[in-house]
């Protein structure tokens, strides 16, 4: 039976690296968006796919559209294998300078999407005799730089989700895993150094940035893909309710040097 694949916020950064490491491996994979430019770009790039890649504008922290989209997918392909919630945003503030509106909105995106795709997409994954559910969180949910509450919040919330779904299903052969990145070359990331590079160029900070991370760089998508692709194939069957760092040793090191 050739797999299926839900990509959330899949047209661009992480998500467009997970469909693509998807792709490579057979699966059909439907990404669900809110960016139609993005979505006609990714379906222009994976064109050579046929009708093995497709894109649906979502937003998926609205129960009805997330319902009918995976409905959708159900209904065209019959069963769903894997989702891999991908779609994010990245926020800015201390506790005192987030509003209820912003709080909101980020653990809207963040963190109950990714409860909504899990819940309509569970009955598919059960039908199917099991699958594979991956959420995208960050180093942020155990490590935090300063001024991000909201976003760190919703990421630490992600792994809790993560660890609940795979406790609650392992029974049904249906698993869950989060994967942390460090810094990922991103469009998010680049519009983040566009806002706080100051005088310097963006891709200046950027290099700063993949610095600070022992390897030396930052991720590229196709490698956050990579650990994504593996968590869904049958290679990590024996793998659920685990929190996958991949972030070039930034988290392993303490700030205080020897030379």
């Amino acid at each position: 039976m050739d797999k299926v694949a839900i990509v959330t916020g899949g047209a661009k950064g992480i998500g467009f690296g997970s469909a693509q490491r998807l792709l490579e491996a057979g699966a059909t994979v439907v990404v669900f968006d809110l960016d139609e430019v993005a979505i006609g770009s990714a379906s222009e790039h994976f064109a050579s796919y046929g009708d093995r890649f497709s894109g649906v504008k979502v937003n998926v922290s609205s129960d009805a559209e997330v319902k009918k989209a995976i409905a959708d997918v159900g209904m065209k392909h019959g069963h769903i294998d894997y989702l891999v919630n991908s779609a994010g945003i990245q926020t800015y503030g201390t506790a005192e300078e987030t509003s209820e509106e912003l709080w909101d909105r980020t653990l809207g995106v963040n963190v109950k999407a990714m409860y909504l795709t899990a819940k309509y997409a569970i009955p598919y994954m059960r039908n199917a005799k099991g699958g594979s559910i991956v959420n995208i969180s960050s180093v942020q949910s155990i490590s935090n730089q300063k001024g991000v509450v909201a976003y760190a919040t919703s990421k630490g919330a992600v792994n809790a989700l993560t660890r609940a779904i795979a406790v609650d299903h392992a029974a049904e052969q249906i698993r869950c895993n989060a994967v942390l990145p460090g810094c990922v070359d991103t469009p998010m990331i680049r519009t983040t150094a566009a806002s706080f590079a100051g005088e310097r160029s963006a891709e200046d900070f950027l290099h700063e940035w993949g610095l600070t991370h022992p390897i030396g760089r930052m991720a590229t998508i196709q490698e956050i893909g990579d650990l994504v692709a593996f968590l869904c194939s049958e290679k990590a069957s024996f793998i659920t309710g685990a929190s996958y760092v991949i972030d070039g040793g930034l988290t392993t090191q303490l700030p205080n040097k020897l030379a």
